[in-house]
């Protein structure tokens, strides 16, 4: 039983799928492109209002500290993500990794974890984004009925048509093609780039030096929480975060943490890089650094505009503006956030429907939807499936609490992706590694230690949540994937009897 459980996939065999015909994907991308992708995933609204609240409620100033802090967590893991990536340049991320390291059952779980949490995520960027174009409709005199405006604040029936809309939108330009989907998102990434640096300049002279002070406010305890919307760290030991001084800085990484949500997306896309060897660590680790940057900028940027105790929680930024009597700022930054959400959003769901189609390429879901399309060379048939639903989702979705299970469903990529990186050094050191994470074990350990406190700070209902949907996979998993996975298949034994297959034997 056990070993049908955890038999791996030799990374040969995986890179041999990826030349079938039928389920190859065209090779197209570059280090831009890929740098591109990350920039164009982890910029989102929480340049716009991430940095001023967390600057307010937790670390004032130095929330440009926090940022640092949690880039260098994320750096952590990027690492791990580009030297798998660049060695085993093959779609699914996490989920592949796992597969040749941990096992059938661990990969299935990643798997099955990534295709929920990127779902949601896509589901609930659109519906943050048909927000900002429904205000900019509003000032501009055009007006969404009450109907078609989504379930927030809805009386009766309630639809977010312009959220269901973008979803299918992108979704054809998905399955047009990945240069397709670069060069759109090359040039929307770089009108969000432009605003954000035009916010930075711009900010740059409204800056009062008196506003850092202090840059590092006097530490507020806070009180622990006992029901289930406490983190799960305050429930199990009782141990409450402080808000301000040295401890707040490590507060608000944990909240500002998820502002870098993404990069690992650019992993999917290993199959589809011309080069993945030299560009995946190129495009991962860029993209990471770029974003960094942006983040500590604007936050410096905030903080001095405006006293950090008077800066608002809906919209600091574009306040902070209107506090220094340039409201029209507060119309350009909206304009920004909703053109950074539409590649958020199509980033996403590329991600999403890549680990789908690696899933169904190795069996464990039908093998149907990991034929590529004839003339385009993508997974249309995923991608198609997995945009209706994920549209319809958005029409009737309110954002509510699904952010936070995109959160956990990553860190425990992230703390996968560590571990496979040191389970491959030991089984696997012959293997041709363009690019190694540095100071192994240290990185990937450090890697699992900060994924894992994250974790612990998400609400104890998360976990639940998250709990019920892993149950729900280890029921698929045991009624579908393990018998028709193409390992047992190979096999050709039944399920408890399996023997070791040419080419496809455990490491």
């Amino acid at each position: 039983m056990s070993s049908t459980l955890f038999r791996t996939k030799k990374i040969e065999q995986s890179l041999r799928d990826t030349e079938e015909p039928e389920r190859a994907l065209r090779k197209s991308l570059s280090a831009l492109d890929l740098t591109v992708f990350g920039v164009g995933v982890i910029i989102g609204t929480g340049i716009f209002v991430l940095t001023g609240t967390v600057a307010r409620n937790n670390a004032g100033p130095a929330v440009a500290l926090a940022f640092v802090l949690a880039g260098v967590v994320c750096a952590l893991a990027a690492l791990c993500y580009a030297e798998f990536a660049s060695s085993v340049p093959v779609a699914g991320s996490a989920y592949t990794f796992s597969y040749a390291t941990l096992g059938e059952l661990p990969a299935w779980i990643i798997g099955w974890d990534l295709v929920l949490e990127l779902a949601l995520g896509t589901a609930v960027v659109a519906v943050g984004w048909s927000g900002y174009v429904r205000s900019l409709l509003d000032n501009a005199g055009w007006h969404v009925p009450e109907e078609l405006a989504g379930r927030e604040g809805a009386h009766g029936f309630g639809f977010d048509i312009l959220a269901a809309l973008l979803v299918l939108v992108l979704t054809g330009i998905l399955v047009l093609g990945m240069k397709l989907s670069a060069r759109l998102t090359s040039l929307v990434v770089a009108v969000k780039v432009i605003v954000v640096l035009v916010v930075i300049i711009a900010g740059a002279f409204f800056i009062k030096t008196a506003n850092y002070h202090p840059f590092i406010p006097k530490a507020q305890p806070v009180e622990a929480g006992g029901d289930l919307h406490a983190p799960l760290i305050q429930l199990m030991f009782g141990w409450a975060p402080s808000n301000f001084g040295v401890m707040g800085i490590f507060t608000a990484a944990s909240v500002v943490f998820f502002a870098f949500i993404g990069f690992d997306i650019v992993a999917t896309a290993a199959e589809e890089t011309r080069n993945p060897q030299r560009d995946m660590p190129r495009g991962i680790l860029g993209s990471l650094f770029i974003c960094t940057a942006l983040y500590v900028a604007v936050s410096i940027v905030v903080t001095g505009m405006e006293h950090y105790t008077k800066l608002s929680v809906d919209a600091p930024l574009a306040d902070a503006f209107k506090s220094t009597g340039h409201p029209w700022y507060a119309g350009f930054i909206s304009f920004g956030a909703a053109v950074g959400l539409t590649t958020v959003c199509m980033i996403l769901l590329l991600g999403q429907s890549r680990v789908f189609f690696a899933m169904s390429r190795d069996g464990l879901l039908p093998r149907f939807f990991s034929q590529v399309h004839p003339k385009y060379k993508t997974p249309h048939r995923p991608t198609i499936l997995l945009g209706v639903i994920i549209a319809i989702v958005a029409g009737f979705t309110s954002l509510g609490e699904l952010a936070e299970l995109v959160n956990i469903g990553t860190l425990f990529a992230f703390v996968v992706v560590a571990i496979s990186v040191l389970i491959l050094r030991r089984t696997r050191p012959d293997l041709h590694r363009a690019f190694r994470t540095p100071w192994v074990p240290v990185i990937p350990v450090l890697s699992v230690l900060a994924s894992l406190w994250l974790m612990l700070n998400l609400p104890a209902e998360t976990w639940i949540r998250f709990g019920a949907w892993m149950l729900l996979g280890f029921v698929v998993y045991f009624l579908y994937s393990r018998t028709h996975s193409r390992l047992a298949q190979h096999e050709g034994t039944p399920p408890g009897e399996v023997t070791t297959p040419p080419n496809c034997d455990a490491q």
